[in-house]
Formats: C-alpha cells, structure tokens, sequence
C-alpha cells in the first residue's frame, strides 16, 4: 500500500528518465514501461488526478489526503518514447516541466552530461572516480569539511547513493559552471564523444511539447537555462530565467502572455526572491522536490504554500514496491 503516515497528504508524483534498452539505455534512476505501470498500480490509479482536476481542486481546497498527481521534468525524450504512451492507454494526464533554452538550441549540459556518464563508463562510480582525476584540491578534507551539507543533501533526496551527494557537493559548491563544464567537456574529448550527434535522443523539440500540450498534458515552467542552484542567482537574473520560459514556452504553445500558471523548482531550489516573481508571474501551483519539511526554506508545513507543493521521488516508490 502506497499511503502511509509519512505521505498521507496530497503532493505529486515527480520522474525523470526512462529507459527501454533500445534508444534509451537502462543507467542509474531510469523507469522501464513496466516499472511505470506498477508504480500506477502501486500507488493506485484512482488516486491519481488528471493534471487540470488536481489543480481546479487544489484552487477550490478540496484535494484530498490520498490524491496525487504526476509530474515529469526537464523536457527528456525518454518521457515522450517511453511514459506518454502508458499514460495515453491508462487516461492520464500529467503535468509537465520543461525548461526552454532547449527550444534555442543552447540546451543545458545538465542533461548532455548525464546522459555521457551513462552511457560512456562502466557505471557512474567509474565516472565519479575519473572524474575526481582532473580536480587539483584535496578531497578528502573538502569532504571532511563539508560533512553537514552532505547529510542535509542525502536526508532531502534519500534516492541519491552517498557517492551521488558527494558529487553534487563538489560540482555545486566548490567549482564554478564554467570550471566544472571544462573538466566534462575535456572527460569527452578522451572518450571521443561529441555532443551535438546526441542531442535529438536526450531533449523534447517544439513538435513534442506540442504533442504533449494537444493531448491535454500541462505543460509548466522549469525556468531557461535549468540552473541547478537557482537561489544563487540575484533577484534580476531569476526574473530573466522565468520571464524568458514563460515567454517561450507561451509562444510555441500560443498562449497568452503570463498565460502558464504551474512550475516545478530546477532541483528543488528556489528562494524567497524566485517565489515573488512567480507570484509577479501569475503561476498559481509550484512543486518543490523533496516530502520533507526539515530544509533550507524552513518551511512549517509540509505544502507551505501554493508554489512549494511536495513531490515524491519515483525512486522511493520503486524501493517499496520491490
């Protein structure tokens, strides 16, 4: 049974990447079509909302402790050749974040980088361990010395392995974009892989958003360059990130100005700054990344407001099942 003591309230359902070990090859946190339907069924289908009715009852306070909607991030093709079609035969209908530098050919090498590591190594071990090969500090102290942000970061997302959060610490807490970038581009060139013959298996085009967004899917901001520590950025450079999906996202869609009213926070981050302009914005539901109340932002509830709703890792829910 999905609902227990610790989840007994509404929140959403977030993914990411699938596989089908043709196209989309099976790596760390990828959901097979099985593995999606019995998450469905774990769950249970009656308590998943279509995306528009979890919003009308979350606007008329009547979602109840049991109801849940999905949510898949980062416009990741995977999603169109592997979800979409389970949740056009099971009739659901899912919000979707999509953050818009993709549509402008400048796509984020968040997910350009995940996708080498997967499929470029042994496992992401062997990746972390070249990796670490190109740093010229000492490790073990920068560790040592950051122990606390490591434990906040596993206890947040329980789905990652302790070697995931370390990673993360270092690449967002000790080197700059530009740093960390040179380092990967540089792991590419050693292992002869250029980007450019990958980038149509990774990312949504226009043609699939449309799709999704006719099929009656809700399609939500996820900023425009997907930075993965946006409270990081002043208040101006945050407007530009949402301004810019809004504005992009709206005219592909033919939407009207400030016409999307749902987001999903790049990587759970955000900060009281990235709130007002998405309230400035019009966006009337955010989901945040984590079930937990116990983070940075402080929060005294668990959906502590409109824009800081609660979502569920399927990693979590494939652990229970299993």
């Amino acid at each position: 049974m999905y609902f227990n003591k610790t989840n007994n309230f509404f929140h959403g359902i977030m993914f990411h990447h699938f596989h089908d070990n043709h196209i989309h090859l099976k790596g760390q946190g990828t959901v097979s079509k099985n593995e999606f339907v019995d998450i469905i069924n774990f769950i249970g289908r009656k308590n998943i909302l279509d995306a528009d009715i979890f919003f009308e009852k979350f606007k008329s306070k009547e979602l109840k402790e049991n109801e849940v909607c999905l949510t898949f991030d980062d416009g990741i093709k995977s999603q169109i050749d592997v979800a979409l079609p389970v949740l056009e035969q099971m009739k659901i209908k899912s919000f979707f974040f999509i953050y818009s530098s993709i549509f402008e050919g400048k796509t984020d090498n968040l997910e350009l980088f995940r996708y080498f590591r997967l499929n470029f190594f042994e496992d992401v071990n062997k990746f972390y361990k070249d990796f670490y090969k190109h740093l010229n500090f000492d490790l073990k102290k920068f560790f040592e010395e950051n122990v606390q942000k490591i434990q906040t970061l596993k206890k947040d997302n329980p789905f990652y392995t302790i070697e995931d959060v370390k990673f993360r610490i270092v690449r967002d807490y000790h080197l700059d974009k530009k740093k960390y970038e040179n380092i990967i581009f540089f792991m590419m060139k050693e292992k002869n892989f250029i980007p450019s013959e990958f980038k149509d298996k990774i990312f949504f085009n226009i043609d699939d958003l449309k799709k999704v967004d006719n099929l009656g899917h809700l399609i939500g901001l996820h900023s425009h360059n997907h930075p993965t520590l946006i409270e990081k950025l002043n208040y101006d450079e945050q407007k530009i990130e949402y301004e810019k999906c809004s504005s992009i996202l709206s005219k592909i869609l033919n939407k009207s100005e400030n016409g999307i009213k749902f987001m999903a926070h790049p990587c759970g981050n955000y900060n009281k700054n990235t709130l007002k302009i998405l309230k400035e914005l019009g966006v009337e539901l955010g989901f945040r990344a984590t079930m937990s109340i116990d983070n940075k932002m402080k929060l005294k509830k668990i959906n502590s407001s409109h824009l800081e709703i609660a979502r569920e890792n399927h990693s979590n829910i494939l652990k229970n099942i299993s």
